[in-house]
């Protein structure tokens, strides 16, 4: 099928979108590529406001006109393209109409989703059409889930040994003596949380379907610290494991290494950081309160309808500040434990204590719209340019199954997200 244009960004007005299309004019140079939606006019406002970030002309960017309840309308929109980044959340509501006109129309997508739910019901019900159409569909390609995902990748490449369990401490912190004011997130980011936390069980039922058979058992196993806790790894900092996505999308691409590579999986366990005791109590607090309320349906929609009260200013309708975001620096600190020897049977319970530990860093600023941007943005490429290095002749995947042996890596750090090994140091056995 001839396709007009290789990338068409869906969902582009948006407050992520408008994103995106400021990076696009730096990544997707040299590329055929248009913006969509359902409103033109906010199309050509999130165009202009790109041209004055810019500083470029952008009138010669194609508009489409597509709406995501009308099905005949999306396939116009994804017949056109090689590849759609579709930035139209929350995906929970929103994502299904839009995999399904791309599997039907040979056509690649990609999305910044952080939502387990929407992403694993797409491998399980259309992982097989989208083989057999030869079309990649890699959910997760955000700040949800790449650097963490392919952060795994990079420090288990870079181990030369074999590592039993990696634990991944998120840290957000401002630059020089920025002090920030207001919201750190938008509205869509919260409500996507929201859903997906009052249909926890739903994902359950899906897992049940997809994963058919269990992964071994592996020794030993990792420490399972729940509550709030310091974490001896960062120097006593106060940490908190969390339930993320990233857990979610890096347990699939250990999943597939498994069975595809008869790769050990890797014992994964995520914790968020606090700046202090003050903040991470107000943390646990407000989770508290959450969990409390989403329980009910009532109590649903006060969260969904007042969510400037009920997440104590984390969110808002308007969303953070363009200050805020230039001014935000995420670092994701992986710490490794595993051996020196790489063994004959990877995956057979190891009775030596771990011997080998290394530490990567992956970091960059503005990580929840600027670094999504650019992670989707740059998955969409590598489809484009390097099929050949992905596995199979298409499928649904998450970012590290998909683009393992692709040079996205590369390109990340080339712009602005870098992952370094920051230590590789021996630790004594256990006994």
């Amino acid at each position: 099928m001839d396709k007009k244009f290789d990338v068409i960004i869906f969902g582009a007005s948006g407050y992520t979108g408008k994103y995106v299309i400021r990076e696009a004019v730096k990544l997707l140079s040299g590329y055929k590529w248009a913006v969509s939606g359902r409103n033109e006019k906010k199309l050509i406002e999130a165009i202009k406001a790109a041209e004055i970030y810019c500083c470029e002309s952008l009138s010669d960017i194609p508009i489409i006109i597509a709406d995501i309840n009308d099905e005949k309308s999306l396939k116009n929109m994804t017949m056109q393209t090689k590849v759609v980044v579709n930035c139209c959340g929350p995906y929970r509501f929103f994502g299904e109409q839009v995999v399904k006109a791309c599997i039907e129309t040979f056509t690649h997508h990609v999305d910044v989703s952080g939502e387990p739910q929407y992403m694993e019901s797409m491998q399980l019900k259309y992982h097989l059409k989208a083989l057999e159409n030869g079309v990649y569909i890699v959910t997760g390609c955000g700040f949800d889930s790449v650097p963490a995902d392919l952060g795994t990748v990079c420090l288990q490449d870079n181990f030369k040994g074999t590592v039993n369990s990696i634990k991944i401490y998120i840290q957000a912190r401002y630059l020089n003596d920025y002090e920030a004011f207001g919201p750190i997130v938008n509205y869509a980011t919260y409500e996507s949380a929201i859903h997906g936390m009052s249909h926890a069980d739903q994902l359950k039922d899906v897992r049940k379907e997809l994963f058919k058979t269990k992964l071994p058992k592996l020794k030993p196993i990792i420490e399972n610290i729940s509550g709030l806790h310091k974490a001896d790894d960062l120097n006593s900092k106060w940490c908190l494991s969390i339930p993320s996505a990233d857990q979610s999308v890096i347990n699939r691409s250990q999943r597939f290494f498994y069975e595809n590579y008869k790769q050990r999986p890797i014992q994964i366990r995520t914790f968020t950081t606090f700046a202090s005791l003050s903040t991470a109590l107000k943390t646990v607090s407000a989770g508290i309160l959450l969990n409390k309320m989403i329980k009910y349906k009532r109590g649903k929609e006060l969260l969904l309808n007042y969510p400037e009260l009920f997440s104590f200013g984390f969110t808002s309708r308007k969303g953070p500040s363009e200050e805020q975001n230039a001014n935000t620096v995420f670092e994701l600190i992986l710490i490794g434990e595993g051996w020196n020897e790489t063994f004959n049977d990877p995956v057979t319970n190891i009775d030596i204590p771990v011997n080998k530990k290394m530490t990567c860093k992956v970091t960059c600023i503005n990580p929840l719209y600027g670094v999504a941007s650019k992670a989707v943005l740059l998955s969409a490429v590598s489809i484009l340019n390097d099929c050949d290095k992905m596995p199979y002749n298409g499928g649904v995947f998450s970012p590290a199954a998909a683009f393992k042996n692709t040079s996205l890596i590369q390109k990340l750090d080339d712009n602005g997200v870098t992952f370094e090994v920051i230590e590789n140091n021996e630790i004594k056995a256990k006994l």
